[in-house]
């Protein structure tokens, strides 16, 4: 049998992919006359072009995404947004849930690819950590975005998490920024997107349900660079026990 479903697999990926280029040019015209707005507006505007994007491709290829409120979530207020990274299918979903304006940190390399590369630089902040002077510039345009009471979005496990547990270690990124700046942290967990796409095959692409969750805020208030570790611990300790609760598969990889 999954033989005989292999090339439709294909096939739905082919589609998939299409279909997500064809919308990708659709939206450049709009983010061409976004760019002449600044990092602000016209940056914001580009967010709610790449949401309508993510809900017209979601639609035409089967993906059910469904926002979960483990608590209750203020949208008027300002966060540093932390989440569990396990699949490209990790970045939709963010712009579906975050209704407020946020930026993502994401990877420099992708920034190169043509077409796409465009809108991304629009839309987000690129650091590359093999080189000081970026990866100083990036910290300096997140506390930018912050000031001007845009939310932030980063992945504390830096990379793909491939290990079999929940989480992977935590960065001291997320963390630091959020104290240094006073901003409180929101945790989020992306439940299937792994089996949407996993990271391991471009083409294990499905249709199916893509839940986020959003955990309960942490407050950085009275904090200090002392108390990093313990609330890089809070979170790491906050995200498991959801992850746990939503995904079993955890646990079971963990017992074997």
């Amino acid at each position: 049998m999954k033989t005989l479903m292999r090339p439709l697999q294909w096939l739905y990926c082919v589609y998939a992919l299409l279909l997500f280029v064809i919308i990708m040019f659709a939206a450049i015209p709009f983010v061409v006359v976004a760019s002449f707005f600044g990092k602000i507006k016209g940056g914001n505007f580009v967010y709610k072009v790449c949401r309508a994007w993510g809900y017209l491709w979601y639609f035409f290829i089967g993906v059910r995404h469904k926002t979960i409120y483990d608590a209750p979530h203020n949208s008027a207020s300002q966060y540093v947004f932390v989440a569990n990274h396990i699949s490209y299918m990790d970045i939709p979903p963010i712009l579906m849930a975050i209704t407020q304006p946020v930026r993502v940190l994401a990877k420099y390399e992708l920034a190169k690819v043509p077409v796409f590369g465009f809108i991304y630089r629009s839309a987000t902040v690129l650091v590359d950590r093999r080189d000081a002077e970026r990866r100083a510039k990036s910290i300096e345009e997140m506390r930018y975005f912050l000031s001007k009471h845009v939310s932030i979005f980063i992945f504390p496990e830096g990379t793909f998490n491939e290990t079999g547990a929940p989480l992977k270690d935590f960065y001291d990124g997320a963390f630091r920024i959020a104290i240094e700046t006073e901003t409180n942290i929101k945790p989020l967990l992306f439940i299937d997107t792994v089996e949407r796409l996993s990271y391991k095959n471009i083409f294990s692409l499905t249709p199916g349900p893509s839940r986020v969750v959003f955990m309960n805020e942490v407050s950085v208030k009275g904090m200090t660079m002392e108390d990093l570790p313990a609330l890089k611990q809070k979170v790491h300790e906050i995200m498991t026990a959801g992850l746990r609760r939503y995904r079993k598969y955890h646990l079971q990889t963990e017992e074997v």
